[in-house]
């Protein structure tokens, strides 16, 4: 699954722009290519920085993330001292910052990158020879996402917000209606986990605009949301829970129900990921929810999965099975500790030791990721079981997982979710598994999440022939 156990290089630089701010006086010339990486718990997330300084003395540049597709991001002011650089990242969910020190000969910069309450080291070194202006002259090749639509679209598109005033927080996002004469069927998107804007934005690609316009298309209204803290809504999403974000589904089918244009009782929900946790839990709150699709979808508990896609994306990647044992033996001790050390501090502590972290530079390299694993959000995924939901759910339901997909695991989790739903009695439940699809539903060689920003698929048509053709069926 998209969870951020795994993939929170996927979700923490999707870098809309870079916001810098500037001393003119007495700044060190850092002008010219510069080559960085963020080491998040799953590896190293790699980019670029193109550095120039303009007459009046202010900086401006770019930056690359290659692994994203990400090419030419605009920077904006920096903050430059004899010793230090710095800068923010505005418009990007969790307030990121970088704070770095700047070496004696100008060559690197060490320090710590910040987002959402989540601190990682970063280190950054000036690297390629640069034109007289300061700018590289390599750049990664421009991406290229076929599916993505242009405008003008043939339905209306509109900026909407409405209020979860149980969750305290407010929620922006975007309404398609079809040009034709309504009520309309709909659909609510629930994104996967970590930070995720209302087109589920990450590695290039935008899959929740590709979906909604499929949807649109043939006559459904869709909304798709910003998660808390993103872009347009408001609120913290690092202090908040699964069950958290099930509020705010349901606060956005209360939106839909307020629409003259939306059939009230063709209301369906569609979550990717983490957002196939949700859509079950706000199933069984709401007598309003028509049918749910579930793409990628947990049947498992969080640690369940964890453990399978470790072990699934270390062997597709040429780790021998010792390896991926002994890993997993670290993985459940810690565990352990998460699931019965209620006191942070002293989890902390407990986990550091577990992976052998004695040295301060050690324990401050371990300390952000353990942090993430004490968080409120991972707590309750590890533990939470989606089967007691799953056998409650008595409206229609689809899951759908490709055959490739190595974060959620098409055989067991769609086993799970099958066998709940039979024990459910429900009546409407269709199981799909697609060959040759990924987590993300591209058409995949091997499966692995570095596959995914190199292809231009953003979804494969049979993924989206799948759900739109299950959908429209329950939608008349």
């Amino acid at each position: 699954m998209k969870n951020r156990f795994f993939s929170l290089a996927l979700a923490i630089l999707l870098v809309p722009q870079l916001s810098l701010s500037a001393l003119a006086q007495n700044q060190p010339d850092v002008r010219g290519h510069w080559e960085g990486a963020i080491t998040l718990p799953n590896g190293d997330l790699a980019f670029l920085i193109d550095l120039t300084r303009k007459e009046d003395g202010l900086w401006a540049g770019t930056i690359d993330i290659p692994s994203q597709g990400a090419k030419g991001l605009a920077l904006g002011s920096i903050t430059v001292t004899p010793s230090a650089v710095s800068f923010t990242i505005t418009g990007v969910p969790g307030d990121p910052t970088f704070k770095g020190k700047l070496s004696e000969d100008g060559k690197t910069i060490a320090g710590d990158f910040t987002q959402g309450g989540q601190t990682f080291p970063c280190k950054i070194a000036k690297k390629a020879q640069t034109s007289e202006s300061g700018v590289a002259q390599t750049k990664p090749a421009q991406v290229k996402r076929p599916q993505e639509p242009q405008k003008p679209y043939p339905y209306v598109e509109e900026e909407v917000s409405y209020e979860n005033t149980k969750g305290g927080v407010r929620l922006a996002g975007t309404l398609t209606l079809p040009r034709a004469k309504g009520p309309f069927a709909a659909v609510l998107l629930i994104t996967g986990s970590g930070p995720q804007d209302r087109n589920e934005s990450l590695l290039g690609h935008k899959p929740f605009l590709v979906l909604a316009d499929h949807l649109t298309r043939l006559g459904v209204a869709v909304l798709r949301v910003d998660d808390r803290g993103v872009g347009g809504s408001t609120g913290n999403i690092t202090a908040a829970t699964t069950d958290d974000f099930a509020g705010d589904a349901l606060a956005g089918v209360e939106y839909l129900k307020s629409r003259k244009e939306i059939n009230p009782k063709k209301i369906g929900l569609i979550g990717h990921s983490e957002g196939g946790l949700i859509a079950p839990i706000a199933a069984i709150r709401s007598k309003d929810i028509a049918f749910i699709v579930l793409m990628a979808g947990p049947g498992l508990t969080g640690e369940e999965i964890i453990y399978l896609q470790s072990a699934l994306i270390a062997r597709a990647n040429g780790a021998k099975d010792e390896l991926i044992a002994a890993n997993r033996v670290i993985q459940e001790k810690i565990f352990a500790v998460i699931k019965q050390e209620k006191d942070d501090a002293v989890a902390e502590k407990k986990i550091l030791e577990l992976n052998g972290a004695t040295t301060p530079e050690q324990q401050k390299a371990g300390s952000a990721q353990v942090r993430f694993y004490l968080s409120a959000w991972f707590r309750y995924f590890l533990t939470f079981d989606p089967r007691p939901s799953l056998k409650q759910v008595r409206c229609p339901v689809l899951a759908i997982n490709g055959e490739l997909d190595l974060q959620v695991p098409y055989k067991e989790n769609l086993a799970a979710i099958e066998a709940a739903l039979k024990e459910a009695k429900n009546k409407d439940h269709t199981i799909v598994s697609l060959p040759n699809l990924n987590h993300l539903f591209q058409t995949s060689q091997k499966g692995t999440p570095d596959e995914y920003a190199k292809i231009e698929e953003t979804i494969a048509p049979v993924a989206l022939q799948a759900i739109s053709d299950w959908i429209l069926k329950r939608a008349k």
